[in-house]
Parts: structure tokens; sequence; C-alpha cells
């Protein structure tokens, strides 16, 4: 990568927006016994280090005469954010494909966005449908595909972020480690080619969520592979097959560099970030910070570390799901179905197994499976981990039957 250019695309981009902050943080740091630094992408105009890319590909086009093209992405989400605000930037017309099931607050947020010079077109019900019709809509229009990650000039401008904490680090510092998240692969691609000559390999974790995999499966492969399933729950990280570029970059990683962070892990990390730092993120920009608990703490003991917080547009409806996966991950509640005697006394008894500690946060009577019986679906927070082992013994001593469905996502999706 020519860093020269990546500078003077640093350089452009400060006619658009100021650098974002990077920020030592004194929680995590304490947490950890290394110097955290957090480099707040989701801190841009459109709260996501997407933008950068957009610009600079629009950039550099425009430079070309490319000022009487329309330009065209399919994205529901960061993408067509930044998209957006660089079209309006320049005055040029963009048009955004995005599924028809897109939610209103994202289509809101992009027209906003865009204003006047942004369209907006709602085609087909999954992504898919979707980027076809805009591709055929460039054709028809012999008009500019902007795309999201796997390309030179977007790779370029997701660089800008490495430049950027070259320069912000106190003067005689140079990060030990950086963690990046990975989706596309275009960010990864640009900062680890920033740092190419001044890092070595090792100094780079990744950060990807279970879910979707598709980094870590295309480095065990030798080649880009496509996922068969992928989980949405990290949606700006969710992506079935990294950029062929941007793998070619990636390539000569080890595998095990590329950490595969539990989704619900990630939701322990919003909800910690949210009420110990007021730091709103979403789902892919919690993706490095979790991936923190993935290294050695004896290794980086001292060190300075940096990660990437690529976005925080989080959409607040899914805070009740959020704080559910986080107290589930971290043991701090727990579904049963309980089989309960239809007698005067049984449920005082039952509330008598509870702890000083335990709450209950959900009952439902299911169904009478016996005439002496019923079944009931109790949901328990409690204040440790541990309270639910005394729990669980005070349930087997009283000989009441019952099934902990907690981890059981098949049956938890259908009742709980």
């Amino acid at each position: 990568m020519d860093k020269q250019t990546v500078l003077e695309a640093t350089e452009a981009m400060r006619g658009l927006f100021p650098a974002t902050p990077l920020q030592l943080n004194e929680h995590l740091s304490a947490r950890y016994g290394a110097d955290i630094w957090l480099k707040r992408e989701d801190l841009t105009p459109v709260r996501s280090y997407k933008i950068r890319g957009a610009f600079n590909f629009l950039r550099k086009v425009i430079a070309k005469g490319g000022t009487e093209k329309t330009f065209v992405c399919a994205s529901a989400g960061n993408h067509a954010q930044g998209f957006a605000f660089v079209c309006r930037h320049f005055g040029v017309p963009g048009v955004v494909y995005m599924p028809v099931t897109t939610p209103q607050q994202k289509i809101d947020k992009t027209r906003i966005f865009g204003g006047e010079f942004i369209t907006i077109k709602l085609f087909g019900d999954f992504f898919d449908q979707c980027y076809q019709a805009a591709r055929d809509h460039v054709e028809s229009i012999d008009g500019v595909m902007v795309p999201p990650f796997d390309h030179a000039d977007i790779i370029e401008g997701q660089a800008t972020v490495a430049a950027e904490i070259a320069e912000q680090l106190p003067d005689g510092v140079v990060a030990d480690h950086i963690l990046l998240p990975v989706g596309g692969g275009g960010l990864a691609a640009g900062i680890t080619g920033y740092f190419a000559d001044t890092l070595a390999r090792d100094a780079f974790t990744f950060a990807e969520p279970a879910g979707a995999p598709s980094l870590r499966r295309s480095i065990e492969a030798g080649q880009v592979v496509t996922l068969a399933k992928v989980d949405n729950f990290v949606d700006g990280a969710a992506v079935g097959r990294v950029g062929e570029l941007n793998f070619a970059a990636l390539k000569g990683f080890a595998a095990e560099q590329v950490k595969l962070i539990d989704e619900n892990a990630i939701c322990v990390t919003i909800t910690d970030m949210l009420n110990v730092e007021g730091v709103v993120l979403e789902p892919a920009g919690a993706l490095a910070i979790t991936a923190l608990e993935k290294l050695d703490r004896d290794s980086i003991r001292g060190k300075t570390i940096v990660a990437v917080v690529s976005g925080g547009n989080f959409d607040f409806e899914r805070l009740p799901d959020v704080k559910e996966r986080a107290m589930r991950y971290a043991g701090l509640k727990k579904y049963f179905i309980l089989r309960l005697a239809q007698r005067p006394g049984a449920l005082r008894d039952f509330l008598n197994m509870l702890g000083p500690e335990d709450d209950i946060a959900r009952f439902e009577y299911l169904k009478k499976s016996a005439r002496n019986f019923g079944s009931i679906l109790i949901g328990i927070e409690t204040k440790n981990p541990d309270n639910f082992k005394q729990l669980i013994a005070n349930f087997e001593s009283s000989g009441m039957g019952y099934e902990d469905i907690t981890e059981n996502d098949i049956l938890a999706n259908l009742i709980i």
C-alpha cells in the first residue's frame, strides 16, 4: 500500500470531518493491565468508518471527471449512510437500493444524510435480490457502482484510520497490538496494509462474529469461501463472503489470529460500555473490544493496545434483546421448565428455594401435564452465577422435576 496516497486521502477527508479521537480508556486499561486505546469511529458524522471508503471512492471518480455520473450502492446499513452523506457533500446524485424489509429507521437516516441528492429504492426481500437490482440499474444508466468493501479505493479510504492512529498516539509510543473488526475485510486490509512496514504480522488480532466467520474459514481453506449460513445479529459485520482483494491482503495471517466472537459476549460489551462509559455501540462496533478477552493477559500487560470501534448505529429497540443475551452469557439469568405439584402450598415451597439474591423475571403457566402436576416456565435473575448451583441443588433435593432450557436455542426461541 502506498502510504503517501493514504495520507493524501486523509488530508482530503479533513474537508468532510475531523479526525476521530483516539482515546485512552481507563476502565478497560485497569481491567486488562495495559494501555487500551479506542479509535472512536462511532464518532464520524454517520457514526461509522464506512464514510471513509465511500468518500475516497467518489473523490477519485470525480477527480477524473465523473461529476455527471449517478452513483449507486446497495446497502441497508452503514455503507448506505456513509454513501448518502458523501453524495450530498460532493453534490452528486446517488441511488441507494435497500431490501423491502429494511427497518424504517435506517431508511429515514439514509434519507436525512443524503437529502435531495439521494433516491432510495426498495427492492426484494433479501440483500442478494437488492444487490442485483442495483447492478442492473447501474448498467441501464451507465452509472457507477460504489462497493461496500471490495475495491482498492475503498480499502485506501479505510486505511486513513491507520494514518490517524499513527499520528494520534503520544510521541514515542507505538502500538504493540491492534484489534480489528472484520466483516467484508476492507477496514482490516487497509489498516494492516498501512502498518505493514512498521508492525509485525503477529501484532494484529481480527475479531469476527462467530456466526459469520468468512475470513477465518477462507484463511483455513486457502481461498475465499462463501458461507452457507450467516447469523445476522452482528449486522454490520455479518458477511457471507469476504472481499477478494481484502482476502488477498489478509490471507498471509494465521487463522488463529482471527478470533471468533460469540454474539452474546458482544452483548456483554455493549451493556458494559453503555452502563460504565455511556458509550453507545452497535454489535459490530463492540467486536474489537470484546476480542480483548481472547488475548493472553500476561502477554499484553503494560503494552499499548489499540482497538478500533467501528460503529455506533445502535437501534435501541434491540436493547431488551441485548440485555437478555448479555445476562444469559454472563450466567446471571436462567430459564427453567418446572414440574410443579398442583396442591396448596406448592408455589410457596418453590419460592422458599430461592436465595436472597434471586429474582423471578418470568413466570408463566404452560400446561397441565397430568391431573396432579403442571408445567411452569420460570426465568430467574441473580447477582452471582454461583447462586444457581444452590438453586439447582434445592430442586434436586426436593425431588422437583426441572429442565434448564437456557442454552437450548430451539426450545428457548419457541417459548421465551
